[in-house]
């Protein structure tokens, strides 16, 4: 199991994307985190389901990294020097800001 501190990056997605469906805070940030590790695991390892937990009042993240995840982890903090977590804080972050409706562009509305 690894510890991803919740960055002020990550708080703000969430926040964005709670306020955007009526959610609170703390719903908010474990709608994100799950949406958010979906999407890394996803792309790591093809799975579709996470083990996660948030703890708001810690603000840490923490997940259980599938087989392949934590071989990719593994990897690249070989490769770079930085630690898995801080890796996966990386990803995290990069994804925090995915499906945000603020960042998809629509077109124009033939009512405007």
């Amino acid at each position: 199991m690894i510890s991803i501190p919740i960055t002020d990056r990550f708080r703000e997605a969430a926040s964005e994307w709670g306020d955007d469906r009526l959610m609170s805070d703390a719903d908010a940030l474990e709608a994100k985190a799950e949406q958010t590790l979906v999407e890394i695991e996803h792309l790591a390892s093809g799975a579709n389901e996470v083990t996660f937990d948030v703890d708001t009042e810690e603000g840490v993240i923490y997940h259980e990294p599938s087989d392949g995840l934590a071989r990719l982890l593994a990897a690249q903090s070989a490769e770079s020097g930085v630690d898995e977590t801080t890796v996966m804080q990386f990803y995290v972050d990069l994804f925090s800001r995915a499906f945000l409706d603020s960042d998809v562009q629509r077109p124009p509305s033939n009512f405007d």
